[in-house]
């Protein structure tokens, strides 16, 4: 495949030396952007992060910091519609996507990249979020994980009962009378973490790690995406239903939930997870949708039980097998 290098903020990142970044280009000629990071000396496997929406390779540095130093390579993807990759709209602050398959064809370059820079097998992903909802699909589809985790997944879109009816509403019949790529009412253009407050934000308890995602959007405003279009809103409804309709797969499964999670469905995430054969759901007491963004008493026993995870399954199981399509 062809890859050539791309802008990475290091200065922002806070991840481990040697991260580097690479622009690709999918098969529906949309061109995203992926970061990198090695440990020293043999890498025990890779671990690839699938942000949620509106997030970015540079809010990963953290994690990549974490799981370098316990032997891993670590990959992330800004993907279509935010980060650095091609934002889709003329408006660049709107997240949008056409078809919610079209995120697989981020994943296919994702692999093939991997793959190209020797990345280490076994491969590993965790979802965030919107990732959650991509790397399902991805599982289902694929056989190239050894195990998979989740971080709030979106399996379901949280909404309160007056607002559920009329972002459905807006999501089935605004693309039908040409608004399909405005945003649905009560959104903003603004990125949530660069106009919210750390008090009464609903991401995470830990103010540094707020400040950080704020830093980095200061640093660098290019990477902030404010809300989603009604098109964006169809497709991930339409999605998240198609999920729970798949039965499990074998794959090996570990998800975490915050108990104060107020952006995905939490009934969707238990019973998605009640009925995962080989899958573990874990609740975080008052966590909030930022897992892996939580205080480090929260966060640093996530990393812990993520690791045993992935180790669990690489001595259980046969080397992950070739990329398939």
């Amino acid at each position: 495949m062809q890859f050539s290098p791309a802008p990475f903020y290091e200065d922002v990142a806070g991840g481990p030396a040697g991260g580097a970044a690479h622009w690709v280009t999918t098969a529906d000629d949309t061109r995203i952007r992926m970061g990198h990071w090695r440990p020293e000396g043999e890498a025990i496997g890779t671990v690839m992060m699938f942000p949620g929406r509106t997030e970015y390779i540079e809010k990963y540095g953290d994690s990549a910091a974490e799981f370098v130093g316990r032997g891993f390579a670590c990959l992330a993807v800004d993907w279509r519609g935010q980060g650095l990759a091609d934002r889709l709209l003329d408006d660049p602050r709107v997240g949008h996507v056409e078809q919610f398959t079209d995120y697989q064809h981020d994943v296919q370059v994702t692999l093939e990249l991997a793959d190209e820079l020797d990345l280490p097998k076994p491969w590993y992903v965790i979802g965030h979020s919107m990732g959650g909802a991509i790397g399902l699909r991805a599982v289902l589809e694929r056989d190239c994980f050894a195990a998979c985790a989740f971080t709030g997944p979106m399996w379901g879109i949280f909404f309160t009962p007056i607002m559920k009816p009329l972002s459905r509403l807006t999501a089935y019949w605004g693309p039908r009378i040409g608004l399909g790529e405005k945003t649905p009412p009560t959104t903003s253009l603004e990125s949530y973490v660069a106009s919210q407050p750390f008090d009464g934000n609903v991401l995470t308890r830990d103010p540094a790690m707020y400040q950080m995602m704020k830093d980095q959007l200061i640093a660098h405003p290019e990477l902030a995406l404010g809300a989603p279009s009604t098109i964006w809103l169809r497709e991930a409804l339409d999605e998240c239903a198609w999920l729970m309709e798949q039965t499990a797969p074998a794959t090996p499964c570990l998800t975490f939930l915050g108990s104060h999670e107020q952006i995905v469905d939490r009934k969707a995430i238990r019973a998605r997870m009640a009925n995962w054969p080989n899958g573990t759901l874990v609740e975080i007491p008052k966590g909030e949708h930022e897992v892996l963004m939580e205080p480090p008493g929260v966060r640093g026993p996530v990393y812990d039980q993520l690791v045993a995870h992935f180790l669990a399954a690489q001595s259980n199981t046969a080397p992950a097998p070739a990329l398939s399509n």
